[in-house]
């Protein structure tokens, strides 16, 4: 069966209404679907019910009803009657640890590798990766584990930016990120800048909205093009 997955870094770009930026994308993905599976554990539990609200109406505009499965006494079986799961940005390590308590983690990637489409974004694409080690958030909660759902064999840094700020002492992403590779070197990590997704389908990876930087172990960072098409791995497919 094929898998699709709808990878973005960002949901808002600064200055713009929620969600603009996505949906030229979005909408022909979520395309003759009709439920949504909405998985908001990113946010924290006073802010559920208002995420819901806020993502609701953007998915009616494109003619799709939200389902939330944190309304759900089971959400499972609600994970079932949908069409398409969707998990939105937040916090990656509180969204993990929600997986794994409601067991989702692997409903979740099941459901998706038997065929239902992917949606997320930030800490919704974190998920999808391997582990959750190259997101930026901060470890609010100590989910059992930092393995997610590893329906890409490669890691992804949201939000990336090289940009550093004056006076600052810290390490920038693509210092942080060299930090990773040098303990995880089997591994290649993607700079997904704001503004812009992967789509994955059929085997193949396709940059949308900007350009990005692909870094691996021992080499210095590559930078692909905005439209570049990719085996699963990242290799170039030729005649891309």
């Amino acid at each position: 069966m094929t898998m699709e997955l709808l990878l973005l870094s960002n949901s808002t770009l600064p200055g713009e209404p929620f969600f603009q930026w996505t949906r030229p994308f979005v909408t022909p993905f979520l395309e003759r679907k009709k439920r949504i599976a909405f998985v908001p554990f990113a946010a924290t539990e006073d802010f559920l019910d208002t995420y819901v609200e806020r993502v609701s109406p953007i998915f009616g505009e494109m003619g799709c009803e939200t389902v939330s499965l944190h309304r759900e006494s089971d959400p499972m079986k609600a994970l079932d009657s949908c069409d398409v799961v969707a998990i939105g940005g937040g916090n990656s390590f509180l969204l993990l640890r929600s997986l794994y308590r409601t067991g989702l983690i692997k409903a979740i990637a099941n459901r998706v590798k038997e065929g239902m489409p992917f949606l997320g974004w930030s800490a919704g694409s974190n998920v999808a990766c391997p582990t959750i080690m190259t997101t930026n958030d901060m470890p609010i909660v100590e989910p059992p584990s930092l393995k997610a759902m590893h329906l890409v064999s490669f890691q992804i840094n949201p939000h990336y930016t090289e940009a550093t700020i004056p006076g600052h002492g810290g390490e920038s992403r693509d210092q942080r990120i060299a930090e990773y590779l040098a303990l995880n070197p089997q591994m290649k990590v993607v700079g997904l800048r704001e503004g812009s997704l992967l789509h994955v389908r059929d085997g193949q990876v396709t940059l949308r909205g900007k350009e990005m930087k692909l870094f691996r172990s021992g080499a210095d960072f590559e930078v692909i093009a905005d439209g570049s098409v990719l085996r699963s791995d990242l290799r170039p497919v030729s005649g891309h």
